[in-house]
């Protein structure tokens, strides 16, 4: 849901507020850009509340009351008819996008190290299935009036309010996830105070009733923020988890931009269908990644090592989008040869790196003290993440047009930018402690 009504706005989002502000074109984008990153801005600012929260009186009532509060403010936000009125409500959605979070925290108490990455792996699945059905909703349902006139022509609700219907789409799936929540969802947070068995000192050759005797279990203790910090490990995965974000948050802003823009300026100069077909390919690819490659990487070499073969091929996925604009500059048959080449490998190869977000997520279940910690540190490590979303995407396309405009390294002033950053990731990556996978793997190989 949290993607969902996060890119649902995507495709009307200009025009209602054209419409909502009676704002002259050029004012249309400021508001536009303002009003899609208030979400992360204020998602930023309440995700430890519920990370907390989810650690204290559980998991299961944080995300019904996430999922009602996303579903009541995204409504809203559709029938809204002022400028302010959309900002309210966008930043009303974002107090409430804990859903993620604490979805996050339940497969983590659900999973253990063999079984983490296939849940994890289907998990981002879903999260790149909203991003998909998002856009759809929201582009094929605004303004049904004008899109449809023989259906809803005439009809004075969704004149009045033509972004009325994809508020009510998503609303509707939202009440069916609520309602699946509430009704089969099972609590992961095991009470503070449960007793769970234990061997009593001096049992050994007693009878089966000293040696099964129960005693209850210590009471876990509650961190602070700077104790879970401190903790061992923490810091270095909240921060690969930042950097990786980081990347990821630019990428996405740059490449549609970057396949829209000629190839004299440095991009590849794609036609509408041509751009659609490469995100379909390369949605497609990191799906297969996903679900297929990255369980079976993560058995073989553990998270730390899948990380790491990610953080190697990041530099060189971004340095083939320089080489594609250089080969179709060159503009020879050898060179538009090599091109076609070059093009699926990094349409379809690439998207492999997106397996370091599954990764690093495992990484972070790995260092957790105790569960009953783990919201919050999925928290913090969310928090980061949408601090980098509220302004990364900005500043990267805003660098994207000042090489294209002025010609910097012939418009690749971003990509020279980013390959260093993401070269600098593999030094984080071998400061990560080793993961239980990997334990595991290293002591199969010593019984060998």
């Amino acid at each position: 849901m949290e993607p969902i009504a996060f890119f649902a706005i995507f495709p009307f989002i200009a025009q209602m507020v054209q419409r909502n502000g009676n704002l002259p074109t050029s004012d249309v984008g400021f508001y536009s850009g303002l009003i899609e990153s208030l979400f992360s801005a204020t998602q930023m600012v309440v995700l430890y509340f519920w990370g907390h929260l989810a650690d204290t009186i559980g998991r299961k009532p944080v995300l019904l009351w996430t999922l009602i509060g996303m579903a009541v403010a995204t409504f809203f936000f559709t029938v809204a008819t002022t400028i302010w009125q959309m900002i309210l409500f966008r930043c009303l959605a974002g107090v409430f996008s804990g859903s993620g979070l604490v979805i996050r925290t339940m497969l983590s108490d659900h999973t253990t190290s063999e079984t983490q990455a296939v849940a994890f792996s289907w998990f981002a699945f879903a999260n790149n299935v909203g991003i998909f059905l998002g856009p759809i909703i929201g582009g094929a349902l605004a303004d049904p009036a004008e899109q449809f006139p023989g259906v809803f022509g005439g009809i004075p609700l969704f004149e009045d309010y033509p972004y009325l219907l994809p508020g009510v789409a998503i609303t509707i799936i939202n009440i069916v996830s609520i309602a699946l929540s509430a009704l089969y969802l099972e609590e992961t947070l095991e009470p503070e105070d449960s007793h769970h068995p234990t061997t009593t000192p001096g049992g050994v050759g007693g009878s089966a009733s000293s040696a099964s005797a129960t005693t209850p279990s210590s009471r876990p203790h509650r961190l602070s923020t700077r104790e879970l910090l401190k903790a061992p490990g923490v810091g270095i995965v909240i921060w690969v988890y930042t950097h990786v974000m980081f990347l990821a948050f630019a990428f996405t802003a740059i490449l549609p931009v970057y396949l829209f823009t000629p190839v004299r300026l440095g991009g590849v100069g794609f036609s509408p269908f041509q751009n659609s077909l490469w995100m379909a390919v390369q949605g497609a690819s990191q799906a297969t990644w996903l679900i297929v490659a990255f369980p079976f990487l993560q058995r073989r070499i553990g998270t730390k090592g899948s990380m790491k073969a990610c953080v190697a091929v990041y530099p060189l996925f971004f340095l083939g989008y320089v080489v594609m604009n250089l080969l179709l500059r060159i503009h020879t048959e050898p060179a538009l040869a090599a091109f076609w080449i070059v093009c699926p490998i990094v349409a379809v190869v690439g998207p492999g790196v997106s397996m370091a977000f599954t990764a690093v997520q495992l990484a972070l279940n790995d260092v957790s003290p105790n569960p009953h910690v783990m919201g919050t540190l999925n928290a913090l490590a969310m928090t980061a993440a949408s601090a980098i979303r509220s302004f990364v995407p900005g500043v990267s396309t805003v660098m994207f047009a000042v090489g294209v405009r002025n010609q910097i390294l012939l418009g690749h002033l971003v990509w020279v930018i980013l390959i260093p950053i993401a070269m600098s990731l593999s030094i984080f990556v071998r400061w990560l402690p080793e993961d239980k996978q990997s334990h595991k793997i290293l002591r199969e190989e010593e019984d060998e």
